[in-house]
């Protein structure tokens, strides 16, 4: 199975999702009450954007009544015409000298119809038929809300009433006499309709602000809390012992140092203030909805959850596709990669048409899982965009049938449909947020266990200091034992006292010992028994730093950083003039390469394919030729140049030594002829010591160590 590329990220799940949140939190204490301001906000932003709808129904309210007719008081004008139809006003008639007979009669035939019709409409029809000369007598000038009202008037309305139903009702108002139509016809409150929208427009204003202030507070947390982390781990890396990093590779210290951390401050700034806010507007919008109207309620939250069932079905479908897409990438990326990176091996042994076979089968893989899951995730956002108008139309027709009946508002619906938008986004939102938490629950738990991780034993107690210029160069390692677990030791009692001035060479079979042995040395790991004196004074009683101050090491490993050859040569070293600089460079023979360089040692290089390996380590072997310290380690220093450098490198590192007690770590034997003292190591013991003669005379494991490097050689 080809492993997945290098760097691919995949998605992971806290091992404690509550323990991680809570580290997170308490990490977040610094900012503790700007983190609770920016809670507090986006939760009163919620809450205002819940007030909002109840305000746009009686919005809605007033413009709709403003532009339907008054028929309330339509109706009570009528009340008050009506109410001259009465026992005195038929007295006034019956003694009334200058009626005729004929109109009385005609009046009291009139007057039987009108008490048996069966409707308004027709009661008006037959009240017009009415003689205007009885009419004068029934009808009395009237004041309604301050307007006069006429008798011609009165009965130009009762001959519009006759006439007037619901397809000619706005037309028939306006033939209404002007003194009944100014006060029946539609008008807008708009003083009203201002004091609304002016509300409803601060609600908008001060929620737009509290939006802002909360989401300026958590960008400013997210970036200080990501800078105090990415600082701690800068601190905590040098802290760290050798051991760590021997056990972790470099690119998952590099992804907790910036992937993890930046996961962090991304989630951090989204994912919290919107699970705040969703979860707010979800809790609000149900209890909002109840305490307008429970029928409507229920039909909104039912219509809702009916669509999400759908949603909840599909995911539950769709997940083992998005499982088997990540799966199939990793395995497509991998096989890319050792293809690549092996392209040299596949041409020289005509894999070409195996390399394609096996890529198509990859490739159609991942192409079945893409098609599978893409084709799932396309139908959320239509099935969303469902669940939201299935709402919107049971809330529609529901409504529809509770106005009709007069049990809501028409503005109800319209603050029904706001709420039912207000709980159905916050799901979607709520399920997001809680899938970014678990990612920066993962992340934070990554970046919390690197900084849990044991330290180095303090050594601030530490008061003995050695100065570099008085120290005389002597090394004795006194029974010496060392494991790097207690179950497996590798360096068994190791005793040896090493002179002033003497060149010390390590050789023996790879796991020997030889590099742990230096990193003894180096107190980069403690050991586990005996000591080691440095010129009588145990490293116990010494700091690291000023260990490190002693030592001058020229490591296998080159390591360049951007910036100036310059820069790279005399690196945390002050006061070295270009000419020290430019002797160093001559010295390991690098001097000529850097002439070739526009700008000199003021060129620009980086630790890339722009220079050679060799060429690396020719800049390192510069660098440490600059430290004056009485100690001199060389691990494979020179196993990446050719023979004629070595040969060269070989001399300088001869100069080197002059004056200062050197360890050499060799496998090239031939290098490390001229060494006072050769150390021959076997599963962490020193089996035989001298010189290269005095071992070659012996006959024993060096000189077969020796010899085997000629082997098989013409």
């Amino acid at each position: 199975m080809p492993r997945p590329m290098k760097g691919a990220k995949t998605p992971e799940k806290s091992k404690d999702f509550f323990g991680s949140i809570q580290k997170l939190l308490i990490h977040l204490k610094p900012w503790k009450y700007l983190l609770s301001l920016a809670i507090l906000l986006a939760a009163l932003s919620a809450i205002l954007a819940l007030a909002t709808p109840n305000k746009l129904s009686n919005l809605t309210d007033a413009i709709t009544k403003g532009i339907t007719p008054k028929t309330e008081k339509l109706n009570k004008i009528n009340e008050e015409i009506l109410k001259n139809l009465n026992d005195e006003s038929l007295f006034e008639i019956a003694i009334s000298s200058s009626l005729s007979r004929e109109d009385i009669n005609k009046f009291q035939e009139i007057n039987e119809k009108i008490n048996k019709s069966e409707s308004s409409q027709q009661a008006f029809f037959l009240f017009t038929n009415i003689p205007d000369s009885i009419l004068n007598i029934i009808l009395k000038d009237i004041t309604f809300e301050n307007s006069h009202i006429s008798i011609q008037d009165q009965k130009e309305f009762l001959k519009v009433l006759s006439t007037m139903n619901q397809e000619n009702a706005l037309e028939k108002i306006d033939a209404l006499p002007e003194s009944i139509s100014n006060l029946i016809k539609p008008s807008i409150d708009m003083e009203k309709v201002k004091d609304i929208t002016l509300f409803i427009g601060s609600l908008y204003l001060i929620s737009a602000i509290f939006s802002y202030v909360e989401s300026f507070s958590m960008t400013t947390i997210s970036n200080r809390f990501a800078k105090l982390l990415r600082s701690k781990i800068s601190i905590k890396i040098n802290k760290l012992p050798l051991k760590y990093f021997d056990t972790h590779e470099t690119g998952d210290v590099l992804s907790r140092v910036t992937n993890d951390v930046d996961t962090i401050a991304q989630n951090l700034n989204h994912s919290l203030a919107t699970l705040v806010t969703s979860l707010t507007l979800f809790i609000g919008s149900i209890l909002m909805m109840f305490s307008t109207n429970g029928i409507m309620s229920i039909t909104a939250i039912l219509s809702s959850l009916l669509g999400f069932s759908f949603l909840a079905i599909l995911l539950g479908k769709s997940q083992k596709y998005f499982i088997k897409r990540q799966e199939e990438l990793g395995n497509i990326n991998g096989y890319i990669e050792e293809v690549y990176s092996g392209h040299n091996v596949v041409k020289t042994y005509n894999g070409d048409k195996e390399a394609i076979l096996k890529f198509g089968e990859l490739n159609q893989k991942l192409y079945e899982a893409n098609r599978k899951s893409q084709f799932l995730s396309g139908l959320m956002m239509p099935i969303m965009n469902f669940v939201g108008n299935l709402g919107y139309v049971a809330v529609c027709i529901v409504g529809a049938l509770l106005v009709s009946k007069q049990v809501i508002s028409f503005g109800v619906i319209v603050a029904f449909i706001i709420y039912v938008r207000m709980f159905t986004n916050p799901l979607t939102q709520i399920a997001q947020a809680m899938t970014a938490l678990q990612s920066t629950a993962a992340a934070g738990e990554r970046v919390f266990e690197f900084l849990e991780e044991n330290e180095m034993t303090d050594e601030s107690h530490l008061k003995k200091h050695l100065e570099k210029e008085n120290v005389k160069g002597v090394i004795e390692f006194k029974n010496v034992r060392f494991g790097y677990n207690e179950e497996k030791t590798i360096i068994h009692n190791f005793s040896v006292k090493v002179r002033q001035g003497e060149k010390v060479a390590i050789v023996g079979p790879t796991g020997a010992g030889k590099t742990t042995l230096v990193n003894l040395l180096m107190k980069f790991y403690e050991i586990n028994g005996g000591d080691i004196l440095i010129d009588g004074n145990s490293i116990h009683d010494l700091t690291r730093e000023n260990i490190h101050e002693l030592f001058c090491m020229v490591l296998q490993d080159t390591w360049l950083f951007d910036g100036t050859v310059k820069e790279n040569i005399k690196f945390n070293k002050e006061n070295l003039s270009d000419e020290d600089i430019w002797e160093a460079c001559k010295t390991v023979g690098v001097d000529h390469f850097i002439k070739t360089l526009p700008g000199g040692l003021n060129a620009l290089i980086s630790d890339n394919d722009t220079v050679s390996s060799g060429q690396k380590q020719l800049f390192t072997i510069a660098r440490g030729n600059l430290e004056k310290a009485p100690f001199l380690i060389l691990d494979e220093a020179t196993s990446n140049v050719d023979t004629r450098t070595e040969e060269l490198v070989q001399k300088a590192m001869d100069q080197l030594t002059i004056g200062k007690t050197s360890f050499i770590i060799a496998h090239r034997l031939s290098t490390i002829k001229n060494a006072d003292l050769i150390l021959v190591m076997n599963e962490g013991n020193i089996i035989e010591q001298g010189t290269h003669e005095e071992l070659m005379k012996q006959k024993g494991f060096y000189e077969k160590l020796y010899n085997s490097q000629f082997e098989n050689t013409i």
